[in-house]
């Protein structure tokens, strides 16, 4: 992240140092009635969660499935109602609650975490497309049961996956392409704008033949920002703005950018962190 000239966040949690949080997020949810215990375990009721992502019962019973919701398990009082606290076998990692040795659910993690670091809201709440539904759905409405503030993020990003072929990378299939390999042939602004230059919210799959188009386009704004302008340079600097604006369209920027030369190619190169 240093490398690519990306800034540390404030705020680094990790759930493990949470856990005592998840059990107070789970005991209020019991005893506003948006949660019961079963056997040691703690579940969310999530009947309108699939509803609220404006996802037919069918295509979110499947997703729950696959992100090992177990809409199946006999212990729940609907398939779409989610663990906030799962009582641990023998031998497995567990904590101490009130409903005896167990561990957090997945979305209550991040529910927990959020709501003690930042509170009852967020202006923005960014993350991978494919964590969309359930996990994002389900942070949204455990905050919102608990706390009764709505809505839980004023505005989402769910960024588009990264792909290799047709497969989305991910360490359990083995197919990621990691930074230090892309930097050991290619500065880190070129590695920037390969994942800036595309609409934000789309899945792309990489190829390694693309960094030769993202160094000629990075090397013409270089090239661009050492000219004066054509025309008028605050205009062309507003274009730029103004695009990024539009729904961060970075492609739309650095073609006015690089026509226009100057400032405006100045402004998107600071901006962008293409340094």
């Amino acid at each position: 992240m240093a490398l690519l000239g990306v800034r540390r966040p404030t705020h680094e949690p990790r759930a493990h140092n949470f856990v005592r949080q998840v059990v107070s997020l789970a005991a209020g949810l019991v005893e506003a009635d948006h949660a019961y215990v079963r056997d040691g375990s703690v579940y969310f009721r999530g009947a309108a969660v699939p509803a609220r992502a404006n996802l037919p019962d069918d295509q979110a019973r499947a997703l729950s499935a696959e992100y090992l919701d177990e809409p199946d398990d006999p212990a729940k009082e609907n398939p779409f109602d989610v663990a906030l606290w799962r009582a641990s076998e023998p031998d497995a990692p567990a904590w101490p609650s009130p409903w005896g040795p167990g561990r957090p659910g997945w979305h209550a993690e991040c529910t927990a975490m959020a709501l003690s670091i930042y509170g009852s809201s967020l202006d923005l709440h960014a993350g991978g497309s494919d964590l969309r539904f359930p996990h994002h759905a389900y942070e949204a409405a455990q905050a919102e049961a608990f706390t009764g503030v709505t809505p839980f993020a004023r505005a989402w990003m769910h960024v588009g996956v990264v792909r290799m072929g047709e497969a989305k990378m991910s360490k359990s299939a083995k197919n990621l392409v990691l930074v230090s390999e892309l930097a050991a042939d290619h500065s880190p602004a070129a590695i920037r704008l390969l994942l800036l230059r595309r609409p934000w919210s789309r899945s792309w799959s990489f190829d390694a033949a693309e960094m030769a188009q993202v160094e000629s386009a990075l090397d013409a704004l270089y090239s661009a920002s050492a000219r004066g302008e054509r025309g008028d340079g605050d205009l062309a600097t507003d274009a730029v703005l103004s695009a990024l604006r539009s729904d961060l369209d970075v492609v739309s920027a650095l073609d006015i950018a690089t026509d226009a030369g100057g400032a405006a190619a100045r402004t998107l190169i600071e901006v962008l962190g293409l340094r």
